[in-house]
């Protein structure tokens, strides 16, 4: 595992150990370099309950890019609204909050979910 990868979870673990204590769902990002993910976790993490992502057949943006970030959390944001998920906190895995992480998560609130 390269050392920056290896940095990044460092600082996920640093930052979830603060996201446990709040107990509502958690909104997790992932990213490769093809593809872009989200999901929405339980309080306790066990369960998946919403998901949403840039291999979607149906999404039309094939490449992994600010664009594809923002289809991506206006999706997960619907999907959440639909199953009566209206509070998350944004669990970015230790990436920074710049770029694709951070249209993500603007364009979650704009589809009304709240951090």
């Amino acid at each position: 595992m390269s050392e920056k990868n290896i940095s990044r979870i460092r600082r996920a673990k640093k930052s979830r150990i603060h996201i446990r204590d709040q107990e509502s769902p958690r909104l997790t990002v992932f990213r490769s370099s093809k593809h872009f993910y989200a999901q929405i976790f339980d309080s306790l993490g066990a369960k998946v309950i919403v998901s949403a992502s840039t291999v979607e057949k149906d999404l039309k943006i094939d490449a992994n890019n600010v664009a594809g970030a923002k289809e991506v959390g206006k999706r997960v944001a619907e999907r959440a609204l639909e199953n009566g998920i209206k509070k998350v906190v944004f669990d970015r895995s230790g990436y920074k909050y710049h770029g694709r992480i951070k249209a993500l998560a603007d364009s979650a609130r704009d589809a009304g979910l709240e951090f």
